[in-house]
């Protein structure tokens, strides 16, 4: 097995895949790679499953040092990544020699960054996934949950390729301000005409106040004129309103149930673009019809195939 030793890190390092599913009914969040996208196309430049285990660098403060010589690949945001000083653009795989330390200093463009080794690093499962989730103690590299820290080692065993670019015109780009498409949910029409307005109408700042469990819009304060609810179930990408008015995004360390109305749910590709914002950006939503939200995300799922 080739390993890469981590020379540096912070608790917002975790080691992800695609998430937990069918365990919501045990109180069991889904966890997963906030950007999927990055997530899958830094596996694609490998051969790997789309899915296969990565490491999540948010913000930076990350670098590990080759063991030997090996073949990785990086996807999702611009961290200032640098080999031995030299700077690495993010949408490729790339050489690292033995001793060499790749290294993440700050975000310049995007917020998370998704490295890939062949084959997926190695971590045991846990209840089917190895993503690491801190307030359920579950996944990682020691399957309780952990941050990756200074001193751990990354394994893999996979085989390497040839060295890959994805195609300009695949990659996603984190300059443009698109619309985040948001899937109506059942208590829409109970919130006021001017709530209902303002949703699609107002520019929303990320608040500070974000993490993978959920990411705070603020703006003009939401009112919701319905009855009080029982707590239901809570999809990935549901925007929930508070008290308060200021919706929250539910991400993939999100509570299982909650009982908060909701506008709605982001689609998982607004979702993988709201993963990629830094707090302080500006965003909007979008009203969109579920069957063109899935046909859009088919039609990007097949951008995979053939390539």
């Amino acid at each position: 097995m080739s390993r890469l030793m981590i020379e540096a890190s912070t608790p917002l390092c975790l080691l992800q895949d695609a998430g937990r599913f069918g365990v919501r009914h045990l109180g069991v969040t889904q966890g997963g790679a906030a950007d999927w996208c990055s997530m899958s196309w830094a596996n694609w430049l490998l051969g790997n499953a789309l899915d296969a285990a990565v490491v999540e660098i948010t913000l930076g403060g990350f670098a590990v040092v080759a063991e030997e010589d090996c073949l990785l690949a990086l996807a999702g945001a611009d961290l200032d990544a640098q080999i031995d000083g030299q700077p690495l653009a993010p949408w490729r795989s790339f050489r690292l020699a033995k001793g060499q330390t790749l290294r993440f200093t700050q975000p310049l463009l995007g917020a998370r960054a998704y490295l890939a080794a062949p084959g997926g690093f190695t971590a045991p499962k846990v209840l089917g996934s190895s993503a690491t989730v801190l307030r359920e103690e579950l996944g990682g590299l020691d399957g309780m949950g952990l941050p990756l820290a200074k001193g751990a080692a990354l394994g893999y065993s996979g085989e390497a390729l040839a060295v890959r670019e994805m195609p300009s015109a695949l990659r996603p780009d984190f300059k443009t301000h698109a619309p985040l498409d948001l899937v109506l949910g059942a208590q829409i029409g109970q919130f006021s005409g001017q709530s209902l307005f303002d949703v699609f109408n107002s520019t929303w700042t990320i608040d500070s106040r974000a993490d993978r469990m959920g990411i705070r819009l603020l703006g003009a304060p939401l009112q919701y004129q319905g009855a009080p609810m029982i707590s239901e179930g809570i999809p990935l990408g549901a925007v929930q309103v508070p008290p308060d008015g200021q919706p929250i995004v539910l991400l993939n360390d999100r509570q299982t149930i909650g009982g908060y109305p909701r506008l709605g749910a982001l689609t998982p590709l607004s979702l993988a673009r709201l993963a990629q914002c830094l707090p302080g950006a500006k965003v909007k939503l979008r009203p969109v019809v579920q069957d063109v939200a899935h046909r859009e995300h088919v039609e990007y799922l097949q951008r995979f195939k053939g390539r």
